[in-house]
């Protein structure tokens, strides 16, 4: 299958982009570079990093970004180590950073990879299928807490402890495999009648896709990473998909841009703390009603973005 992605925000996106002076910017998950594509056509001076750890997005990102030659370096690697990126192009700090976090419409849709439920496939899960664990894997070799803490901490599944048991009940007779398998036993345990509309067996899906990649654990090295690689007025985006991610983002905008997170009722400030971010987006931006409408996946996404001091 192709690598065809729509990009979600793209106007808002560019909108920011373009009321800052950027020679430098880091796209963290580059996907099929729509962001980044729009951005270098609109800042004929900028100069690109682009990064994933999905080597079909990266051949995809290449061929699509090959018009614009030098001005692209693209690196195989997770956005968390933009540092290690950034440096061994000589570059010490970047202008911008934008992270459009969460799965790709071509991982949902490629059946072999073992995202969706709509179709039968290994449940594999894995945005770097070079290495790490599977979901299949997890499921058949984690202990039961622990896969009860990964359905209600990643999933807000309210019966985990239900499913992680019927998992481990199964697994004693036959092991995990495929991803209809699994989502028919969730369903079974959860019912049909979610009060969100969902299918049965989101919750779970998306719980093992972040354990599979450890993506809260990757989002919060990244947000480090990417504050420490601007230079100073550097503007960060962040484009999230589920109120896990965006609670992370806002969380660490707000601790980065406070002047003082001292105990209330201390006389004086004893802590030390320096503010280091901006908030430009004190409320996300959410895409408009016309791009919800074209493009469905669009509709949770929320964008938040900041100016580091």
């Amino acid at each position: 299958m192709a690598f065809q992605h729509q990009s979600v925000m793209l106007d808002q996106v560019l909108e920011l982009f373009k009321s800052h002076r950027i020679q430098r910017f880091v796209d963290g998950t580059l996907g099929g570079a729509g962001h980044s594509a729009a951005i270098l056509e609109a800042l004929p001076e900028a100069e690109l990093l682009g990064l994933d750890r999905d080597e079909v997005a990266i051949a995809a990102a290449s061929q699509r970004l090959a018009p614009f030659g030098g001005r692209v370096h693209i690196i195989h690697t997770q956005y968390s180590d933009m540092l290690e990126a950034a440096h061994s192009l000589g570059w010490e700090n970047v202008d911008a950073v934008l992270l459009d976090l969460g799965v790709s419409s071509p991982q949902i849709d490629t059946p072999e990879r073992g995202f969706s439920f709509r179709f039968d496939a290994p449940l594999d899960m894995r945005m770097d299928q070079t290495t790490g664990k599977t979901a299949a894997q997890l499921l058949n070799e984690l202990p039961e807490k622990e896969l009860a803490d990964i359905f209600f901490q990643y999933g807000e599944e309210h019966k985990a402890r239900q499913i992680a048991r019927a998992v481990v009940a199964r697994r004693q007779k036959a092991p995990w495999e495929g991803t209809q398998d699994f989502a028919a036993m969730v369903s079974g345990i959860v019912g049909h009648g979610q009060k969100n509309g969902l299918p049965p067996a989101t919750r779970c899906f998306q719980a093992l896709r972040i354990a599979v990649n450890d993506e809260l654990g990757e989002l919060e090295r990244g947000l480090k990473a990417a504050l420490e690689l601007l230079s100073p007025g550097g503007l960060m985006v962040v484009i999230s998909f589920h109120s896990l991610e965006d609670r992370m983002v806002k969380q660490f905008f707000a601790y980065q841009a406070a002047e003082c997170v001292c105990p209330p009722g201390l006389p004086i400030c004893v802590c030390g703390k320096v503010s280091t971010l901006d908030v430009l987006t004190h409320k996300p931006l959410r895409p408009t009603e016309e791009e919800q409408a074209g493009n469905s996946r669009a509709s949770c996404a929320k964008l938040r973005a900041a100016l580091k001091k």
